[in-house]
Order: C-alpha cells, then sequence, then structure tokens
C-alpha cells in the first residue's frame, strides 16, 4: 500500500493549517473591530468558499493562477506553477479551510470580555501585549478548536483540490482524489482501506474539538 497520498494530506493540511491559523485570528481580530456595514460585508466575503461548492472554488483558483491566465503565467516565468503540483493543493486547503478558523476565532473574540484590555490600557499595557498575553488566553480554547477544524477540513479537501492539482500518483495524490480514482478503477478493497484512515483521522479530530470544548465549559463554570 502506497503512502504517499496520507503523506501528501498530512503536509498539505499542516502547512495550511498554519498560514489559516494567523490569517483566520487576524481577519477576525479586526474585522470585530469595522463598523457594523462593513464588518458584514467583510463577514460575507470571508465566509463564502464555505458555502460555494468546492468545485466552485477550484474554478476561481483556475482562473487566477492558470497557465493560460495573465497571473499564472507571470507566476510561471519565475518557475512557480500552482497547477498539477503538490503545493498547489495548499491553497486549494486554504481557501475552503479558511473560514472555518475566521469564525471560530471571531466567535472567540466576540465573547472575550472586553474590561480585561481596558484594564490592561489603563496599565499603559500595549496593545500588542494585550493581544498575545491578555486576549489570546482567553480565547484559546475557541481558536484552537477553530485550528483543528480548519486542518480537518483541509485533509479532506477533494473538490477544489482535484481541479486545481488533479490526480498523479506520487505527486499529487491525496487521500480524498486517492479514493476517487480507486474507486472509478473498481479497486474498492483499496479504496475502502483509505476510507477507513480518513475516517480514523476524521474521528480523532472530533474527539480534539469535543476535549477542548468540554475545556473551555470547565473554565467558564469557575
Amino acid at each position: 500500500m502506497d503512502w504517499y497520498p496520507l503523506i501528501n494530506s498530512v503536509r498539505i493540511a499542516a502547512i495550511s493549517c498554519v498560514i489559516v491559523f494567523f490569517t483566520g485570528i487576524f481577519a477576525a481580530y479586526y474585522a470585530a473591530r469595522l463598523p457594523r456595514v462593513l464588518k458584514g460585508f467583510l463577514d460575507v466575503l470571508l465566509t463564502l468558499p464555505l458555502v460555494l461548492p468546492p468545485t466552485v472554488c477550484g474554478y476561481f483558483l483556475l482562473m487566477l493562477f492558470g497557465l493560460r491566465r495573465p497571473f499564472g503565467m507571470f507566476l510561471a516565468q519565475y518557475g512557480i506553477k500552482f497547477v498539477m503540483t503538490w503545493y498547489g493543493g495548499i491553497l486549494a486547503a486554504v481557501l475552503t479551510a479558511f473560514p472555518l478558523m475566521y469564525r471560530t476565532a471571531r466567535g472567540a473574540f466576540e465573547s472575550f470580555d472586553e474590561t480585561l484590555a481596558y484594564a490592561g490600557q489603563t496599565l499603559g499595557l500595549s496593545d500588542t501585549f494585550i493581544f498575545w498575553r491578555i486576549r489570546m488566553p482567553a480565547c484559546r480554547q475557541g481558536i484552537l478548536a477553530g485550528a483543528v477544524l480548519a486542518f480537518a477540513r483541509a485533509l479532506g479537501e477533494y473538490g477544489a483540490t482535484s481541479m486545481l492539482i488533479g490526480y498523479t500518483p506520487g505527486k499529487t495524490a491525496t487521500i480524498s482524489t486517492t479514493v476517487y480514482q480507486l474507486w472509478r478503477t473498481n479497486n474498492d478493497a483499496l479504496a475502502f482501506k483509505w476510507v477507513m484512515v480518513n475516517v480514523a483521522i476524521s474521528a480523532l479530530v472530533l474527539t480534539t474539538v469535543n476535549m477542548l470544548e468540554k475545556q473551555d465549559r470547565k473554565a467558564a463554570a469557575k
């Protein structure tokens, strides 16, 4: 059994999770401070990939990074190609996983007691110190849950990934695209094994999220 799809899926999910962790946190933090109308518009824009079909997200990525598109041709001049490359899967995973991180982090920040930040300001603490040493620790359970969900979403991404990087054994294959290709070629036994691998990882992710939520409830009850 070739384990490349698992290795490739995990590295794509891990890299994309790091990216959406920081971008999602800062987008949620600054969006929460915007006026209501602008906040609503930005919220719709940033959450849109969550409700769009993944194939539509993949279509937009192809329109931007396709080798026959202006931006894609520009990048290709410098040897950067996201189409039919494993690292192109990172773009697909980031696009589809970002809304989960953003919305979870936004909810965590909105539940934060702002009087703690005001108290820090009266003591002369900088906004950076307050963010990292007061706000983030207070919201850590929700943020960690968002990161775990984003990782799981990136790990199981199929639609946008298949459109942008396709399926090439040993190069771009992921768990999801491998399952489809094995089913397509009537290799149900091996496809079932990969399905079980995906189910096991997903169950582990959900267990982690439940544990984080339980800790969050215990902390809130104190």
